[in-house]
């Protein structure tokens, strides 16, 4: 047990330094201890009912840069990326396709976009495997997000410049400050290979290399997803013996593990149909993230074809959010 405590601390470690960011012991946050860091943030509004829950990872406020203003480059003029690597696709009506590479993701966790008329959050927490895309406008107005260096229960908690309000990437909704309990709109989007994106978007584009110092392609969480324990998380395991760090798809309150996927490729279940599309490498396996073992890659689409926004994450994060959720086992 002691080996086991050393080994994941080590990799946390690690995976900070990696980051060419500050290590440190995470602490427990109160409201006290951070305001000197966070003076513009209300933390008299809060969902969060207990403050040991969010928990600083090591890097401070914009520790890890979102980015802003990305680049792109026609999808045919990309030669950096390796067939089978990740990539987040979105597809908006009337507009290129654009792939977002998680070699880029993994270092920056947030893109401040803007597709047409629309502005758009990419985001993607490696420690939980969920890469959602939301819709930067709300009741507030627009908005655009920043990464906090704080975890909860293993998920990134993002902050918006505007009221620095702190914000639950899995959840898309606002949980300290001004915003609290103001949700963002996820959008329809996919995890897929890059091969697989260029083959169904000839015409879309790719993000280039942002113009910052990191080891694009290296992944620092190496052999993260083989884990038996998530970094920084003490919550309960997943029900039905379902391993804390297994893939499932979330649409609404609802899970659909991936071993389950894998075995019967196509599973239609509460209004929506689940597919087992084609496989990518895990970026959260080997050091070179498109070297990693094999994943699905998987759509999720309603009764008339459109594809329906969900979110492929680790199972203890889909526990830890949504404890009272289906699980759909047999």
């Amino acid at each position: 047990m002691k080996r086991t405590l050393m080994k994941r601390t080590l990799m946390a470690l690690v995976a900070t330094a990696a980051l060419g960011l500050p290590v440190g012991t995470p602490v427990s946050a109160d409201p006290n201890f951070w305001q000197y860091e966070w003076p513009e943030t209300d933390f008299s509004q809060t969902t969060v009912g207990n403050w040991a829950e969010i928990l600083s990872g090591g890097p401070p406020k914009d520790g890890i840069p979102a980015v802003d203003e990305p680049q792109f480059l026609r999808q045919s003029d990309e030669a950096g990326l390796s067939p089978r690597e990740s990539v987040i696709t979105v597809a908006l009506d009337g507009q290129p396709a654009r792939a977002y590479p998680l070699r880029y993701l993994m270092w920056h966790e947030i893109v401040n976009d803007r597709i047409g008329d629309i502005p758009v959050a990419v985001t993607f927490c490696p420690l939980c495997n969920s890469a959602i895309v939301f819709d930067r406008r709300t009741e507030a107005g627009e908005l655009s997000f920043g990464v906090s260096g704080k975890l909860r229960n293993s998920d990134m908690v993002m902050y918006d410049r505007e009221t620095e309000s702190w914000w639950q990437q899995v959840l898309g909704t606002g949980i300290v400050g001004d915003l609290t309990g103001v949700e963002l709109t996820q959008l329809p989007v996919w995890m897929e290979s890059w091969a697989a994106f260029r083959e169904a978007h000839p015409e879309g584009l790719v993000m280039a290399e942002p113009p910052f110092r990191r080891a694009y392609g290296m992944n620092p969480y190496q052999n993260y997803d083989s884990s038996h324990r998530p970094f920084l998380y003490s919550g309960e395991n997943p029900p039905h013996d379902v391993p804390p760090l297994m893939r499932v798809v979330r649409v609404g309150d609802a899970a659909w593990t991936f071993d389950r996927l894998r075995a019967e490729q196509r599973i239609a279940e509460n209004g929506v149909t689940l597919t087992w599309e084609d496989e990518q490498s895990s970026a959260l396996d080997t050091a070179d993230i498109g070297g990693g073992k094999a994943v699905g890659a998987i759509r999720v689409r309603d009764d008339a074809g459109q594809d329906v926004a969900h979110d492929v994450m680790f199972a203890f994060a889909f526990h830890a959010f949504w404890p009272e959720g289906q699980w759909m086992v047999k």
